[in-house]
Order: C-alpha cells, then structure tokens, then sequence
C-alpha cells in the first residue's frame, strides 16, 4: 500500500528546541483511506481549553489549521470521506484532535484504551482523556490483541484484516494503559509506527536520549513507567539489529518524521511537501 507521512500538528515545548510534529500515517488501501491517528484538528484552534487542556501550557502547540489532516488529505487531491478508518495508538489530545473531522470514519484502538478514555482513574488520565474529543460520538471498534500472536518480540499482536492486509495491531501498553503500536507492510520493508513508546529517537540509537524537559513529561504522564523503559529497551534491541525491512517511526520526533519522508519515492515525496 501507498504511505503519506504528514504533519498534523506542530509544538513548541519548553526545553524542547527542536520542537515536536504529529506524525500521522495516511494508507491508501484497497478498501479506501486510513489514518493512523488523527493529530490535532480543526476544532482544536478555536476550543483549546476543552479540547487539549492545560498541559497546552507546556506543549505549546502551534494551531495552524492547515497542518489539519482533513486539511491535508484534500490538498493532496483525495476525497476526505474515503477516510473510511482511523486507527489509534492512544487517546490523547494532540492524536484524537482531528477524529471529529472525519465523523464517518471507524476509530480502531486497544479495548483497554477505549475503557480508560471512557471511565479515566487517575488525575493523569483524568487530564489526558477529555470528554470534548468524544462528543461528536465517534464509532469506536474495540481490539484486544492476543498473547497467542506476537509480532518480532512484541507479545500480543492483532492482524486487522478487516481495515486491510498488512496491518497489524502490536499492544504496548506503558504510556497509556491501552497503548498499540501498528506495523505497516509498505511491500519493501515493516513501518512500525510506535506513537508515543517513546519521544526522541536518542532514546533509542544510541546518540544520548531525549532533551531533559521531554523526559520529565515522558514520566511525568506515564501510566507505567517500568513498562515504558522495557519498551524503550525492546525498540533499542529492534533498532540494534539494523534490519533492512524494518523502519521505526514514532509519533512526535520531527527528525525521524523527515527520515521517512526522505526514504518514499519521488512521487510520493513530492505530494507530501505540499503539507
């Protein structure tokens, strides 16, 4: 399948000076488009408080609509209701912005998440999962990945043939309680979008970690730390390896977000520059 990497959402936070993106997926399948999260959407420029909360204070995101994916997606001459699916890493603001664009689309995401954005627990959760996101009553569609399937190492894993072939749901929980990753299979080689497994490609290469700051937000909003260190762990192990058919993409690092845009054809490079 076809693969756009876009920008759906641009932050500023302290420490931070190289700032952070929303790398979003956009698939072109047989059976339409699907988007791997949402990032921000139109709604959030005029309803920030609702929509994102406090921690915009930090994140200080830009709000420029035209980083909007529905933005995006009729920019690059596609019609924004062959969005059929939206698939979720977690439920937070700066990934679920943009969902109540696309009304009709099918949200897929982790059963746990689903729970903990419906009935939050803690006061992390209870600022994370804001009940604005959900209003325009998106259509969720529950996986719950299976310990008898994993995929490279990961323990549970779900192949979501019903959206398309080449997709599987990969669980990994720790930033959230019901946080997936997705693996793409682009014909040449595995994209394995981690969402927010982890910030900063540092934390993983070997070249020094993340800034400070994002680091302290890393802990600071993790629903299980320990888990997010073995995560760390298990993508430093992947990227060690140095597989040819496997690139790791995350949600918010504009370095790895210019990495993937710089390794599709000239085609497909050329429509994505227009973001």
């Amino acid at each position: 399948m076809k693969i756009h990497h876009l920008n759906c959402g641009t932050m500023h936070p302290i420490g931070a000076p190289c700032g952070l993106v929303c790398h979003v997926l956009l698939l072109e399948t047989p059976g339409g488009l699907v988007l791997i999260d949402s990032g921000l959407g139109l709604l959030d420029a005029s309803q920030p408080g609702r929509r994102f909360g406090p921690s915009r204070a930090f994140v200080r995101p830009v709000f420029d609509a035209r980083e909007a994916a529905i933005v995006q997606v009729e920019r690059m001459g596609f019609d924004p209701h062959d969005v059929r699916h939206i698939l979720l890493t977690h439920f937070d603001a700066d990934h679920v912005g943009g969902l109540a664009d696309f009304p009709w689309a099918s949200v897929h995401l982790t059963s746990a998440e689903a729970f903990a954005a419906q009935h939050p627990k803690t006061l992390v959760e209870r600022g994370r999962y804001l009940p604005a996101a959900r209003e325009h009553g998106p259509y969720l569609v529950e996986h719950t990945p299976r310990q008898s399937e994993s995929w490279r190492g990961f323990a549970a894993a779900t192949p979501l043939s019903e959206v398309a072939d080449g997709i599987v749901l990969v669980s990994l929980p720790g930033h959230t309680r019901g946080h997936a990753a997705y693996a793409i299979d682009a014909g040449d080689r595995w994209i394995l979008h981690v969402g927010d497994a982890f910030y900063h490609h540092g934390q993983i290469d070997g070249t020094g970690g993340a800034p400070l700051s994002l680091t302290l937000m890393e802990r600071l909003i993790a629903h299980d730390w320990a888990r997010v260190k073995a995560n760390h762990e298990r993508l430093s192990e992947l990227y060690a390896t140095g597989s040819s058919d496997l690139s790791i993409i995350n949600a918010h690092d504009p370095a790895l977000l210019e990495d993937a845009r710089r390794s599709i054809g000239p085609e497909s490079s050329d429509r994505v520059k227009l973001n």
